[in-house]
């Protein structure tokens, strides 16, 4: 892959260069010619860390009167409005990603804080699970970007639109490799569902199956995870070792015994809660409402599946566990979560960007000076606490790692078992696999 900033337009390499990912918002009429930035068709850019930062100086500084700021000779004079307005877009979404050797150091460091811990806490978020087909949030391709960048979509036309003639010359985009890392559909996600997850037919991820590995090594105490996907229990983590608080699509619950139910197929029922979602959106829906649904007085959709509790006199309906928004947590589930994380000594966030509450409440309350690690593509508002250091220390207690889980996660599994173990290991992710198959094909 090559730089993205026109000036450079050197070969990133991952080994040994930082960069970063962005994407923007390109108006349906572009004209990339006179613009710094070379934007492939996805809209998506990469750069090399440096560029990238040298690109936001010159977008600010050249906001600034009379500025003697020198900039850098690789670097553009000056940005127009236009081009400023994708930037700042962009940055929205920025990936970072640090050089394969800075994952090296950071994990060695990781894996020695885990030898000596007593009480790790592992945080999860949606970035552990996009390797397995689940899309993230915050990403530079996320729910929320996504949704994010069609609001601005307008505003961006009308604004090259202004821009004359040129604008609607054909379209300077890059072509070359454009289409790296992004595979491309297969029948059976085309058949998927509006949000392009077929529940069913995931299966663990390499941090899903390294964590189970910690936890069975007891180097890992507990797992907390905001993901609703059920890959941590199919990895093999049990009930009394993790807390899904978002709960799972594939657990339901009784709402009158409050029995809860494991099984292997996706429980939920999306067209009781579409119904209501259109009445709240439309006044109206397309779809007939199913006769056990009932509107949620927080959430506003329908928790009920459709199928009733099996204990013994009881009737009552069952439930899906997912926390909706406006949705309370469930209590007992926080409760063991905030337990586990006052005992902690070592907490290590994983593909999370800690900014839902109260989860990330979790992290606020570890004991300082310990040990705070966080593996993310996205800034987060605890970087700083993982680099604190103590007096006389030269090496911050925390880490932070900017990248994949996966990458990051085989890192440490190779300093805590050995290359050679871990190429057995991995090499047996096979026979997990049909494990896995056989579990989520047991009739419940």
């Amino acid at each position: 892959m090559n730089c993205c900033l026109k000036c450079c337009g050197k070969e990133i390499n991952i080994s040994d260069d930082s960069r970063v990912e962005v994407k923007t918002v390109l108006p349906s009429r572009f004209n990339g010619e006179n613009f710094h930035v070379l934007w492939n068709k996805n809209e998506e850019a990469k750069f090399h860390l440096p560029c990238w930062n040298h690109l936001l100086n010159v977008r600010t500084s050249a906001n600034r009167k009379n500025s003697t700021k020198k900039r850098p000779h690789e670097t553009p004079d000056s940005i127009s409005k236009q081009e400023k307005a994708l930037i700042r877009e962009a940055r929205k979404t920025a990936e970072f990603f640090d050089s394969g050797e800075q994952i090296k150091k950071e994990a060695s460091r990781v894996a020695e804080m885990l030898k000596s811990a007593k009480h790790c806490v592992v945080f999860t978020g949606a970035g552990i699970s996009t390797s397995a087909g689940i899309g993230d949030y915050r990403g530079k391709s996320g729910k929320w970007t996504e949704m994010d960048h069609n609001q601005v979509s307008d505003k961006i036309n009308q604004m090259f639109d202004s821009q004359g003639p040129s604008a609607s010359k054909r379209p300077c985009l890059q072509n070359e490799c454009s289409d790296e890392g992004n595979e491309k559909l297969t029948e059976d996600e085309d058949e998927m569902d509006e949000d392009g997850v077929d529940y069913e037919k995931l299966r663990p991820t390499f941090t899903h199956e390294a964590l189970c590995l910690l936890m069975d090594k007891k180097l890992i105490k507990h797992v907390v995870s905001q993901n609703g996907d059920g890959l941590h229990g199919l990895s093999g983590i049990s009930k009394e070792n993790l807390s899904e608080l978002h709960g799972n699509v594939f657990i339901e619950k009784c709402e009158k015994c409050g029995h809860r139910y494991e099984r292997s197929f996706y429980v939920m029922d999306d067209e009781g809660s579409q119904y209501y979602e259109d009445l709240e959106d439309f006044g109206k829906s397309s779809v007939k409402k199913p006769k056990h649904a009932k509107q949620c007085e927080r959430c506003g959709l329908s928790h009920r599946t459709g199928r009733k509790c099996e204990q013994k006199d009881c009737t009552g309906y069952l439930m899906d566990t997912i926390i909706n928004f406006r949705d309370n947590l469930e209590e007992e589930i926080l409760t063991r979560a905030f337990d586990h994380a006052y005992q902690c000594d070592l907490m290590i966030c994983l593909g999370s960007t800690l900014t839902v509450t109260p989860a990330n409440e979790l992290v606020d309350v570890i004991e300082k000076p310990h040990p705070i690690v966080i593996c993310n593509r996205q800034k987060t508002d605890y970087d700083d606490d993982c680099l604190r250091k103590c007096r006389g220390e030269q090496q911050p207690r925390g880490g932070r790692v900017y990248g994949d889980c996966d990458e990051f996660m085989r890192e440490v599994l190779k300093n805590i078992i050995g290359e050679r173990s871990l190429k057995v290991w991995e090499e047996d992710r096979p026979k997990r696999l049909i494990n896995y198959d056989k579990c989520r094909s047991k009739n419940n």
